[in-house]
């Protein structure tokens, strides 16, 4: 079988690694990939929004299976256009995949199957949701329990967790007067700030069968000790000791089930990636957000850890035959991901600069790196992005996955490249409580 891999970030870069090994891949191609998809995998140079000449390319080249792996096309209906094309491809429709893209659509899912979340409210220009936290908070140093959402994709950085009532208002203005995520920030979602400690929930779905993956962790802000700006994600690691069996048997219950049946009542019946961002409180996990595809740096420590064929996992989701396959295979170990960042992320930075070392870095057992931001430039790898690669490798523990995916990092050097030194650590504390 021919398969396609929509994107050209790390999530793609895994998935592409991952389903080449699967018995049942013939070619694999990417589009339009990076310079590490094109190791792993055939390039094609085709916009992952172009739809007409992907589908044309996919009826071209037999392709049996095509991936989706970003959120913009999702939400743009590119599983539609290769379904009417008869063409099978894994993911979301349009209509289901606004549980990502619209915050608000969202927030009403949950409020509407019961789903234990954070109490919000809708504001749908900045004026009003200025005076909102005018009317509220009325000094300057009061705390402000408050995270201020773009309704719109963000690229997993249109939230902004507030703690005063400066923040707050800056905020709002950032979103919606300076447009600093363009129309995402045309309605904005104020919610309530809750405490604890985010965990990933990532399950695969055909509508009716849950298969849960293994429980994962992110790493949002861009400093050590959870400090700074949000970014797109600073490194992952798998399991997580953060959720156990029976908070995973809650979150099914509590969270997943109820979500699928209001997708299907509501007549967008979901297939593909449910991913719940979890925030685990003292009164038990709530929903922050869903996603609607693969976390990006989750997707590489599951990869790593996955021994189940991914093409019979996607298969059968397209298929509506989840309910048929054998329970996933899993590695043990844990793996974890560090994020290797250009200089400014998740501000402005610039392009362009050679990687060296990646080959040593390679060579170094149970590690993979995961391209995401880089491309090919006279025959060099080159920086093309903000999160430059994911640095995985896997251990007999969290500390051992740690130490090797470091002395990889180690290996790898370009001008301004730098990663948060302390990814994972936060699962050693959970594991020892």
């Amino acid at each position: 079988m021919n398969i396609l891999v929509v994107g050209n970030g790390g999530r793609e870069h895994a998935l592409a690694w991952k389903l080449g090994q699967s018995p049942q891949a013939d070619r694999v191609f990417v589009a339009p990939g990076n310079a590490g998809t094109d190791l792993d995998a055939e390039n094609v140079d085709i916009s992952a929004t172009d739809f007409e000449s992907l589908i044309q390319f996919a009826k071209q080249n037999d392709v049996g299976l095509s991936v989706i792996g970003p959120e913009a096309p999702l939400a743009a209906g590119i599983v539609d256009a290769f379904q009417a094309e008869g063409l099978p491809v894994f993911g979301p429709s349009k209509a289901a995949a606004e549980l990502e893209a619209s915050k608000v659509f969202c927030k009403e899912v949950l409020r509407n199957a019961d789903v234990p979340t954070a109490d919000y409210q809708v504001f749908r220009n900045g004026s009003s949701a200025k005076r909102f936290i005018s009317d509220r908070y009325h000094t300057d140093t009061e705390d402000v329990p408050l995270v201020i959402k773009a309704d719109g994709l963000a690229a997993g950085k249109g939230v902004i967790v507030c703690h005063n009532r400066k923040e707050a208002l800056e905020a709002v203005d950032r979103l919606t007067s300076e447009q600093e995520f363009g129309t995402a920030g045309s309605q904005l979602v104020l919610e309530e700030r809750l405490d604890g400690d985010e965990a990933s929930l990532i399950a695969i779905t055909d509508g009716q069968t849950i298969v849960p993956l293994s429980p994962a962790q992110d790493h949002k802000p861009a400093f050590d000790g959870d400090t700074g700006p949000n970014t797109g994600g600073m490194g992952a690691y798998s399991p997580t000791a953060l959720v156990d069996e029976k908070m995973l048997s809650m979150i099914d219950e509590q969270v997943l089930v109820p979500t699928v049946h209001a997708m299907k009542r509501s007549r967008r019946p979901f297939r593909g990636v449910l991913y719940a961002g979890l925030i685990v409180t003292n009164q038990g996990p709530k929903v922050l957000e869903y996603n609607v595809r693969f976390g990006d740096p989750e997707c590489q420590p599951l990869l790593m850890r996955l021994k189940t064929d991914l093409v019979t996992l996607f298969m059968a989701t397209i298929e509506g035959r989840l309910d048929q396959i054998e329970p996933l295979e899993w590695d043990p170990r844990p793996a974890v991901c560090v994020v290797m960042a250009s200089e400014g992320y998740p501000g402005s930075y610039e392009k362009g600069f050679p990687i060296r070392g990646l080959d040593e870095a390679e060579e170094l057992e149970n590690v993979k790196v995961f391209h995401a931001g880089t491309r090919l430039h006279n025959g060099d790898v080159v920086t093309d992005g903000g999160r430059v690669l994911g640095v995985t490798a896997i251990g007999s523990s969290i500390s051992a996955a740690k130490l090797q995916a470091y002395k990889a990092v180690r290996c790898i050097r370009w001008n301004g490249a730098w990663c948060r030194k302390d990814i994972s650590d936060k699962g050693l504390t959970y594991a020892s409580e």
